[in-house]
């Protein structure tokens, strides 16, 4: 081996010595005891539904809850809109319905969306803006630019009061709202959206109508 290739090699091996160390430096701390999925019966009770989370139904015996980790700007979580929508007017007050907010970061208006429902919510019209954003979603989903001027035309078509909806809109109380049920759903193990707890239990399938309602029915039955 010539003498130039040595000193090559010697420069590439401590070139890549360096960059491992780095690596190794600036590596992810490991999670929490606690977090990552990981958390106790009570604990996992207590955060699936939180004291102000949002009941879009509630069911007058507590019998059977189903509490759903969404995405506003989901594909998946639209398509199981009109399905849940559907149980709803089914079941109506024999079913609790909880919302819960995962917005995913790689959507880029994913978390704008659900701050927007969250203000809409402090004027009463959360559910109308829930509803909106799902049946008007595939004209504003999976887009890379920002579609806030989008959102507060919805709130104006819902007659909200404007000054006050854009201040709850980017309010830090409203962002921390958003991002504690996020965080409550990385907690128990969400890692995609739609995901559906079902009196606790995590819904294994599609999520389709009748999947659902499938395990909504043995619920009911028990």
């Amino acid at each position: 081996m010539s003498r130039n290739a040595q000193v090559s090699l010697t420069i590439v091996a401590m070139v890549a010595a360096v960059v491992g160390l780095l690596l190794f430096i600036n590596r992810p701390a490991d999670p929490p005891a606690g977090e990552a999925g990981q958390a106790s019966d009570d604990a996992r009770a207590e955060m699936l539904v939180r004291p102000d989370s949002h009941k879009l139904s509630t069911a007058a015996d507590g019998k059977v809850t189903v509490v759903e980790f969404l995405d506003l700007e989901c594909e998946a979580c639209g398509a199981a809109y009109p399905g849940v929508e559907q149980l709803r007017g089914e079941y109506g007050d024999r079913i609790t319905f909880v919302m819960r907010y995962f917005p995913v970061p790689s959507h880029v208006n994913a978390e704008l969306a659900a701050r927007a429902v969250e203000a809409a919510g402090k004027q009463g019209e959360l559910e109308q803006m829930y509803s909106t954003m799902f049946r008007t979603q595939p004209y504003w989903g999976d887009q890379r630019a920002s579609h806030r001027g989008t959102f507060l035309g919805f709130a104006r078509d819902l007659g909200l009061d404007m000054t006050r909806f854009e201040a709850d809109l980017d309010a830090q109380a409203t962002i921390d709202r958003v991002l504690r049920d996020r965080t409550d759903g990385v907690v128990l193990g969400v890692t995609g959206t739609p995901t559906f707890f079902i009196n606790g239990a995590l819904f294994q399938g599609q999520p389709s109508y009748q999947g659902l309602k499938d395990a909504i029915d043995r619920e009911l039955a028990r």
